[in-house]
């Protein structure tokens, strides 16, 4: 007689090798896997783009998948270096303009200010103080603060010429990935459809786009908000607004927002005794930091329909959780588990209200 007992020790002994073997994979690849996970959500994302060029470039596969890393270097890789290169040449000359601005002392507030409701009177205080500590006061209270900005930021350029290495290594993986899309794709499915059927397969269409949706949400709400606030800066005659753009744009990619950089900028304008270009920026600050509670939830709409509340919570636990790529990471996993779950609840439903085999008796 055949003995059917499942052999335990060799199950055993085959989980804990196919184990090993990925846990060994990973810990080869660990040093790619967060360009590989940027490049899988830019190519993901932009692959419209690339079929785009692809039609257009008389259908060479080659010439498109070009055209499209040339974008990325200009997009990722040229902007962090000018703006590492603008920072270290005009360090000195910032904090000389602060402390010209500083030495001019603070002008009077308009009579407007202390009859705003609530904040009015408290600004109108703080004001009066600032004003009567001097200017020997305002640089004592300043500089400090001015020397630890510099400071930190010079110790940073090991950490942003890291950061240019890595974006060049997403360009890189995804130039890679574009020309062979269409196979990395069909493999992705099959592993879904191995993993879970017909279910497992939907999924990955679902996760494929979500990471669209969220990177096109994300990506041209950021885009918008930098550039629009920009020419708000630059219409105002704030100094440096190229540079403030790109720190708004990397602000705006962050979930943070333009207002920490437009703020600021309209004190000063109110600081210099511009009342009327103070005004002006302040309602241009107002425009451009609410534009992204419908800007963002309609593009990521058009992406993938998905709840929005289950997107925001995706993209800031996302963030809080993994970092700057959790932005489109956790947007994705709760997507394919909100889908996973409806389809089982569906199907639940479904057999509930199937008749039963002796209904029909």
């Amino acid at each position: 007689m055949t003995d059917t007992r499942p052999d335990l020790a060799k199950i055993t002994f085959s989980v804990l090798t196919i184990v090993l073997l990925i846990a060994s994979s990973l810990w080869i690849l660990r040093p790619f896997l967060g360009a590989t996970i940027w490049a899988v959500m830019v190519v993901v994302a932009s692959w419209p783009a690339l079929l785009w060029f692809e039609a257009r470039l008389w259908g060479r596969r080659s010439l498109a998948v070009l055209v499209m890393v040339l974008i990325l270097l200009l997009l990722f890789v040229l902007p962090l270096t000018m703006a590492i290169s603008t920072i270290a040449a005009n360090a000195d000359e910032v904090i000389a303009w602060f402390k010209l601005q500083i030495s001019k002392g603070p002008p009077q507030l308009p009579d407007w200010v202390g009859s705003v409701p609530f904040v009015g009177p408290r600004v109108v205080l703080a004001w009066d103080e600032l004003v009567a500590s001097g200017v020997a006061g305002i640089e004592a209270k300043v500089t400090p603060y001015a020397s630890r900005v510099t400071g930190w930021l010079f110790s940073q350029a090991g950490v942003v010429g890291a950061l240019s290495l890595q974006f060049l290594l997403t360009v890189v993986i995804a130039g890679l990935m574009y020309a062979q899309g269409e196979s990395a794709a069909n493999e992705v499915r099959r592993f879904g459809r191995r993993l879970g059927g017909a279910r497992g397969e939907d999924a990955v269409v679902l996760a494929g786009k979500a990471i669209r949706g969220v990177a096109l949400g994300v990506g041209v709400t950021a885009i918008v908000q930098a550039v629009v606030g920009g020419i708000g800066l630059a219409i105002a005659g704030v100094p440096f607004a190229a540079l403030l753009t790109a720190v708004m744009f990397m602000l705006c990619i962050v979930q943070l927002g333009p207002t920490l950089v437009l703020a600021p900028a309209t004190i000063w304008v109110f600081w210099n005794g511009s009342t009327g270009w103070g005004v002006f920026l302040l309602v241009w600050t107002v425009i451009v930091g609410t534009m992204d509670n419908f800007l963002r939830p309609w593009l990521i709409k058009r992406g993938a329909d998905l709840p929005l509340l289950l997107i925001f919570a995706g993209v800031i636990g996302g963030l809080l959780g993994f970092g700057l790529v959790g932005i489109f990471v956790g947007p994705v996993l709760l997507a394919v588990s909100y889908t996973l779950i409806n389809a089982w609840l569906d199907s639940a439903d479904a057999r509930a209200g199937e008749p039963g085999p002796d209904s029909h008796a």
